[in-house]
């Protein structure tokens, strides 16, 4: 029986469940259908399409390898697939067609419409778990509902990883020459610039690349990661998340690696290790979020009540945070280094995004949108998680009387401003101490080309107090 994956952010040959599964059923095609209309509307960043282009590249060589062909089809949206996918079943005679699941709701819909048209045709689905480690559903509370707490969530999936993790699937033997050549696979997409060379060069393509990533963090920086994560100025985060975004490597693959530097342990052993871990089980969190509670896919907050808060509308504001003008050097270096790399590190994403959505009470959407707008890592679970936790508006969210104060989260995790200055360089002359808060000598002591702050800290955090105080009180 005639396979065909279709292949969404799973770009991989190694590990990929979907794969595994048609190679091993029969005579098995690949497939990739571009669709930019569909991505401009979900604001997927052109760095990130560009990520994807050049993983598909590479992954094409690799399924060649394979004598797995791989074809690539164009489409303006996902409502065009059902025709898309059944003519090319039609085309080559397809039997199966085998997918690794997504979970916003535009994707089961999509793959919901998708497979009914194939079951129209006499063609057989099939979906794999891949992306996670638990199909949601499966990890439930004792009331049979879905984890709202991550604590809580941490706990159960844990206890179901200690017997036995998830195997890594092994890459399959090449399977006969089917005598079907493999399209191209383009260089662009209409509607989405070419990122420039030096971003390319941050994020290189391939599984290969990907996987050295990991055992590099893993033999060097995984032992210190408790506490390297938060100093922006020091390389101590994995920079895994483009790749796990996009499917060139997998969570299992990660899980794998790290445990194997931890004497297999879970939630013991080196710090570094077990913060790591919980990092990954944050992403699984946010994932069966996205199912449990839908409303989150659809541009809700997770809290109901939280929709009645009083946001304003600034858009001058809004446009000097996107542009790194606030006149708060933390939140500026941080919004320059996404301009320009397609990343962000995690502490200064929650720093950036509690600045945006407290200190100027500017909707927490509006953010979300312009991370995914430039994200090279840009996932909706994980991003829309990490938005609404700074709002106070998600599940398990931190309390919304707790504010991050920019100027001692500088001072904190960036005592010398060495992240500050590589971002910055009209601050390069000032002291280790005033860099962190140019103003305070004094507006006429401002260096040439730095804003002042754009707003004042104490009545910004009152100002927000009593916006979420008073949605208690008509709650």
């Amino acid at each position: 029986m005639t396979q065909l994956i279709w292949l969404r952010s799973d770009l991989r040959a190694h590990d990929n469940t979907a794969l595994a599964a048609a190679m091993e059923a029969g005579p098995t095609l690949a497939l990739y259908v571009i669709t930019p209309v569909q991505w401009q509307a979900h604001d997927d960043a052109p760095c990130k399409v560009d990520f994807w282009l050049r993983n598909l590249a590479e992954l094409s060589a690799e399924l060649g390898r394979l004598n797995v062909p791989l074809l690539i089809r164009q489409a303006a949206d996902w409502q065009a697939l059902p025709a898309v996918l059944t003519g090319v079943c039609r085309e080559h005679h397809i039997d199966c067609v085998r997918v690794n699941d997504e979970y916003g709701v535009n994707e089961r819909r999509r793959d919901e419409a998708v497979a009914q048209a194939l079951q129209g045709i006499g063609v057989t689905w099939r979906h794999h778990l891949d992306q996670l480690l638990f199909t949601p559903g499966t990890l439930l509370t004792q009331s049979g509902g879905y984890f709202k707490v991550f604590s809580q969530f941490r706990k159960a999936a844990l206890a179901r990883l200690a017997p036995a993790l998830p195997p890594c699937v092994p890459l399959p033997a090449a399977q006969a020459p089917l005598g079907v050549a493999a399209d191209p696979v383009p260089t662009g997409v209409s509607g989405f610039d070419t990122p420039s060379e030096a971003l390319r060069a941050l994020w290189p393509a391939g599984e290969h690349h990907a996987r050295k990533r990991l055992d590099d963090f893993a033999d060097e920086r995984l032992r210190y990661y408790d506490w390297l994560r938060d100093l922006p100025a020091r390389d101590g985060t994995s920079q895994l998340s483009a790749y796990l975004a996009a499917g060139v490597i997998s969570v299992r693959q990660c899980l794998h690696a790290v445990l194997s530097r931890n004497h297999g342990e879970l939630d013991s052993g080196n710090p570094g290790a077990v913060v790591w871990i919980n990092e990954l089980l944050w992403r699984e969190f946010y994932k069966h979020i996205l199912v449990g509670f839908p409303r989150v896919s659809m541009g809700r907050a997770f809290r109901r009540d939280t929709e009645a808060l009083p946001w304003r509308h600034a858009p001058d504001e809004l446009a000097a945070w996107q542009q790194g003008r606030t006149g708060y050097p933390i939140v500026d270096a941080a919004m320059r280094q996404l301009l320009a790399t397609g990343w962000m590190h995690n502490r200064l994403r929650m720093v950036a995004a509690m600045f945006l959505s407290k200190n100027l009470l500017i909707d927490w959407r509006e953010g979300e949108r312009w991370f995914m707008r430039h994200l090279i890592d840009g996932d909706l679970a994980a991003n829309n998680g990490g938005w609404q936790w700074s709002a106070s508006t998600g599940t398990d969210s931190v309390p919304y009387f707790r504010l991050f104060n920019p100027h001692s989260q500088s001072r904190r995790f960036d005592p010398e401003g060495r992240f500050l200055r590589q971002w910055l360089p009209e601050l390069d002359a000032l002291s280790d101490r005033q860099i962190h808060d140019p103003s305070s000598a004094g507006a006429l002591f401002l260096p040439a080309g730095y804003p002042p702050p754009i707003v004042d800290l104490g009545m910004s955090r009152a100002r927000a107090l009593d916006a979420f105080r008073n949605l208690e009180v008509t709650t």
